[in-house]
């Protein structure tokens, strides 16, 4: 009786929830206080796959859905990004009988990485994909290494992981497993010989502290690594980019299998390999998932192009609180060859809680914007003062502030014709979204 108490009014909600527009984790955690163990009460589908990490599950998830659905399956995700247990509960009940069963061929969770002990206490995926642990949202998560511990709990011993081989933490999540497959880039042209950023959380081997030695990085901390002392080291990939031409927006994995970028990004490049990678061992042809992956473009917002009087404009979304997510998009501008203006956003540093900590920003490899085709660089929104004595410390010296976003917007619009690069968070991107014309 519980049980379809839980179902019913879950249902109910998230069906009122969806008139106002709201209503992705609510009716989850209703359905908690009715049934605690819930999850453990219905039927799910043989398949379950799981996607957490510090960067990129929304977009890796939605590649994978995807990419399954044109091979046929039903498959049912957290589409709106509720990803803490009460919005997986939603999710699998919404898309429940009364009765209980999960109508699906495939359950597809985006989870939280600190909170995927909770979500997969009464169940355990089928296939897990962990995509890197990255410094993010340090007052809520502290160390990577921390984060790292709060998932173990969560992987299942018939769990197949899918891990990132080039990240030397998430590597660890294989440590006495036999049921792991790894993705990874080899060495191509967006290589570097050592390491870059503003910090170098990769210096020693997470799993003795020793020395850490890089063969290569393709950017930060992520590439082939090697421990001087216990012998941590990279493994070998079952899925792996072979080449790669950003300015060509191509890249071919495992030497045979030809994909068109529709961002030319090396995060865009992980991304897409973890959900090639998923889906392969879900046992999906290279052909149907190179053939959805090609110039796919992601409808999750994370990148969007419009006009702004003369300007052609591009956002790119950087998580505030990660400096790893606005290094990779700074990366992508100072490889750009148009002259360009950039604006930086910070007005809410979280949607979820308050905060007002900033440290976060001196992580970030600003200076990557010195280059000759940034004409201008725009800090504005409520936290312009503190970018301000960021950018003091860069060697940049086209910078303003305009604390004001709608006068920074009218300003821009009537000053030049470059490329426009905006970039901020989720949090903050429709205060700049309202004032420009959306293209198709």
């Amino acid at each position: 009786m519980r049980t379809f108490l839980a179902i019913a009014v879950c249902k109910l909600g998230r069906f009122a929830g969806r008139l106002i527009g709201k209503g992705s984790s609510l009716p989850g955690k209703f359905a908690l206080k009715i049934c605690p163990d819930i999850l453990r009460r219905v039927k799910l589908p043989e398949h379950i796959i799981a996607v957490t990490g510090s960067n990129g599950k929304t977009s890796t998830v939605e590649m994978i859905a995807a990419i399954l659905r044109a091979d046929g399956r039903n498959v049912v995700y957290n589409e709106e990004g509720s990803n803490q247990i009460e919005g997986v509960v939603t999710l699998v009940l919404t898309h429940a009988t009364l009765g209980g069963r999960v109508k699906a061929d495939v359950l597809l969770i985006e989870s939280d990485e600190r909170y995927a002990a909770h979500t997969f206490r009464f169940f355990h995926p089928t296939e897990f994909v962990i995509t890197n642990l990255y410094r993010d949202q340090l007052t809520r998560n502290g160390h990577p290494e921390w984060v790292y511990d709060s998932i173990l709990p969560a992987l299942h011993p018939e769990t197949e992981l899918i891990l990132n081989a080039d990240d030397p933490l998430s590597s660890c999540f294989a440590r006495g497993r036999e049921r792991v497959k790894w993705f990874g880039l080899e060495k191509c042209s967006v290589s570097s010989d050592a390491p870059t950023g503003v910090y170098h959380d990769g210096a020693y081997c997470p799993v003795c502290r020793a020395p850490m030695e890089y063969d290569y990085v393709h950017y930060n901390h992520i590439g082939a690594y090697r421990c001087t002392k216990c012998g941590h080291k990279r493994p070998a990939p079952d899925y792996a980019v072979t080449a790669v031409d950003l300015e060509n927006a191509a890249v071919t994995i495992d030497g045979e299998t030809g994909i068109t970028l529709a961002f030319r990004s090396i995060y865009n490049i992980y991304n897409i390999l973890a959900a090639y990678a998923a889906c392969r061992e879900c046992g999906v042809s290279g052909e149907t998932a190179a053939a959805v992956l090609s110039s796919y473009l992601l409808k999750n917002g994370r990148m969007q192009t419009f006009r702004l009087g003369a300007r052609h404009g591009t956002l790119l979304t950087s998580k505030h609180e990660n400096s790893i997510a606005y290094d990779t998009n700074l990366r992508y501008i100072a490889a750009s060859k148009k002259d360009c203006v950039v604006l930086v956003i910070v007005d809410a540093v979280s949607r979820k809680y308050f905060t007002s900590e900033t440290s976060w920003l001196w992580d970030i490899d600003f200076d990557q914007l010195n280059v000759p085709h940034v004409k201008r660089v725009v800090l504005a929104g409520r936290y312009c003062c503190d970018l301000a004595e960021r950018f003091s410390y860069t060697e940049l010296e086209n910078w303003s502030v305009e604390p004001d976003i709608p006068a920074a917007a009218a300003a821009l619009k009537s000053s030049g014709d470059e490329e426009l690069f905006v970039v901020t968070c989720f949090s903050d991107r429709d205060k700049i979204l309202s004032r420009v014309e959306k293209e198709a």
